[in-house]
């Protein structure tokens, strides 16, 4: 079984949510002194926690031997998280916009959620080399 590894700004971990509260402090701690408001680290976290579950889930299948890899990068002006699984790799263009037909519907609102929170997502597929997705999140000064 895979641990859980810790490295400056990455954190590695096995592809169980057992693991997500050890992402969750991860990232909230190397936000700390960005100036960030409390929305906008509330937007962050719920994005990293939906895309590390669907890398754990549907990327890695929930194979406890295959690692969800989260980088987290602060710069002046924004913060870019990268997040990658080893799966199989899916093409984000074909996940289903959760806000058409069965709006009961649990699954497939992942996607949705970080793109309508993060300022900019990218997906980059290596079939059966797994997916990366970068998040980044400008740095504003809260208004008002």
């Amino acid at each position: 079984m895979k641990k859980l590894v810790k490295k400056n700004n990455q954190i590695i971990v096995p592809s169980n949510l057992e693991y997500l509260a050890e992402v969750d402090k991860f990232v909230e701690k190397k936000l700390k002194k960005t100036g960030l408001s409390k929305s906008q680290l509330a937007d962050i976290a719920i994005s990293v926690t939906e895309a590390v579950t669907n890398a754990m889930l549907h990327g890695n299948k929930k194979d406890p031997h295959k690692e969800v890899t989260i980088d987290v990068e602060v710069k002046p002006t924004e913060v870019v998280i990268t997040i990658q699984d080893q799966g199989n790799g899916f093409d984000p263009e074909k996940v289903p916009n959760p806000t058409e037909g069965d709006l009961i519907k649990v699954a497939g609102r992942g996607v949705f959620i970080y793109k309508a929170l993060m300022d900019k997502v990218e997906f980059f597929v290596k079939p059966h080399h797994g997916t990366t997705i970068k998040m980044i999140k400008e740095i504003k000064p809260e208004a008002g």
